[in-house]
């Protein structure tokens, strides 16, 4: 009787759980639910995100490498229970592969059935914008890339990646920051300790009492943007002076602030003030070298936003500048992402090709047989290194002084291998265009990394599924 009237009431649920830490409000692990709301409607969207669950269901291991990050950090509770460790991995997977805002995530999850029953949601679970965004960041980009190295394992063991042929690019993925200028981040700099200085009060206790210049920092950052070249040296002549009164005016305020605030409650915001004061005493010395002495500045030594300071410049070839970070990447025949790495400064193309190959080789025990990268890889010592490496084959798609006989291939091979390298550019385009890769939307280094590393998951399991269902 208990039975049949829970089904009237349309409450029974199913589940098979894997015992959760002890001591800790995190919901289980998983939830494997079959609930007679549970349902995708009939629509190719909703049949491809229930091909994807099924495939996630047969990967549970995935769940495993990322139930440390949640349950040892005690992820927000949402709902009755709170969110499981299996619907906040889903729910990062639906975020990037549909390309949604935290709010409006939030809004699919609460009005469409398809993603509820995809995210294994409860019947009175209906996670906030920021549970979301507070569960979901969590995730340490390590665990992602271990994420991704277990996919692509998955993939090559059952035989749907072939890793033998590869083809080598890199692109650039943008840091979420305005085109920089010197004005600018002066401007910010200032804005930013002087809305700290106005905090401290309320942060540490202690109120400060110092000359605000954040409407006279506006107004000059202002007239150098819009203003004609000849003005803007004057300009810059006064904004300067502006940004070191606030850097001696920092220093002021935590001597202050430690002789008559607490310690330990106050630290939070010194290392605030410190951080930000260090950033703009960068922005200070770069802009004089750059602007009042006329000295060429090197892109290493420059900071483009305060932010976002891990930012690099990159400049490929006689292009646009970019403003983040370069990545190396390498796919398979079928358009899978085979090795991925995330680069520090603006390396060369032809110093990454053999740790792409050892990369490859860490992740597969084997390096593959046959290689074509793009020209900018090319050179004599790669040829040879690869070869040493065990790659019968290592083409380029300009010759860049190497023979044929170099390479190990003929010239009608050649050709195959460079309209097979073609391929890539469409994989980079759709990393981007549909999964994210293009910019990084998420703050500071490690959400940079880790924004990058879900993009080319869900860029990966999209293709498995869409390969899969013919």
């Amino acid at each position: 009787m208990a039975i049949k009237k829970a089904l009237e009431l349309g409450r029974i649920v199913l589940r098979q759980t894997i015992p959760k830490h002890k001591g800790l409000t995190m919901r289980e692990t998983r939830t494997a639910q079959a609930s007679i709301f549970d349902f995708y409607s009939k629509h190719e969207r909703s049949e491809f995100f229930q091909n994807l669950s099924e495939k996630l269901d047969q990967h549970p291991e995935l769940l495993s490498l990322i139930e440390d990050d949640l349950l040892t950090q005690g992820a927000q509770p949402t709902g009755r229970r709170g969110l499981s460790v299996e619907s906040i991995f889903r729910c990062l997977l639906l975020k990037q592969i549909i390309g949604v805002s935290y709010e409006q995530l939030s809004f699919l999850l609460t009005d469409s059935q398809s993603y509820r029953t995809f995210a294994r949601l409860d019947l009175d679970c209906h996670p906030g914008k920021s549970a979301l965004c507070t569960n979901i960041r969590r995730v340490r980009p390590q665990t992602l890339q271990a994420v991704f190295e277990s996919l692509t394992l998955s993939t090559f063991n059952e035989g749907v990646m072939d890793p033998e042929l590869t083809r080598l690019d890199s692109t650039v993925v943008k840091s979420h920051i305005a085109p920089p200028s010197d004005s600018q981040l002066l401007d910010d700099g200032i804005r930013v300790l002087s809305r700290l200085f106005a905090q401290s009060r309320g942060r540490t206790g202690v109120k400060l009492r110092l000359v605000d210049y954040r409407t006279r920092s506006r107004k000059l950052a202002g007239a150098i943007f819009y203003g004609k070249k000849a003005e803007k040296d004057r300009l810059y002549e006064e904004l300067i002076p502006l940004a070191r009164r606030v850097v001696d005016q920092s220093h002021r305020a935590i001597e202050q602030v430690q002789s008559k605030g607490h310690a330990i409650d106050s630290q939070p915001w010194i290392d605030a003030i410190v951080h930000y004061r260090h950033m703009l005493e960068r922005v200070i010395d770069q802009t004089e070298r750059r602007v009042l002495k006329g000295q060429r500045v090197p892109a290493a030594e420059k900071i483009v936003s305060l932010f976002e300071p891990h930012t690099d410049i990159i400049v490929k070839g006689n292009r646009d500048i970019d403003y983040g970070h370069k990545v190396n990447l390498s796919t398979d025949h079928s358009g899978f992402i085979t090795a991925f790495m995330i680069e520090e400064g603006n390396p060369k193309d032809s110093e990454r090709f053999i740790p792409l190959l050892e990369e490859h080789e860490r992740l597969y025990g084997c390096v593959p047989m046959t290689t074509i990268a793009d020209g900018c890889y090319a050179s004599h010592h790669n040829v040879d290194m690869a070869k040493e490496m065990g790659v019968k084959r290592v083409a380029f798609h300009k010759k860049a002084g190497i023979t044929l006989s170099q390479m190990g291939i003929k010239a009608k091979t050649l050709k195959k291998l460079r309209d097979f390298r073609a391929g890539i550019e469409g994989n980079i385009s759709q990393l981007k265009r549909a999964f994210g890769g293009g910019k990084a939307l998420w703050k500071g280094e490690n959400g940079f990394t880790a924004y990058v590393w879900a993009s080319v998951i869900c860029y990966n399991l999209t293709r498995w599924v869409r390969l899969d269902s013919g």
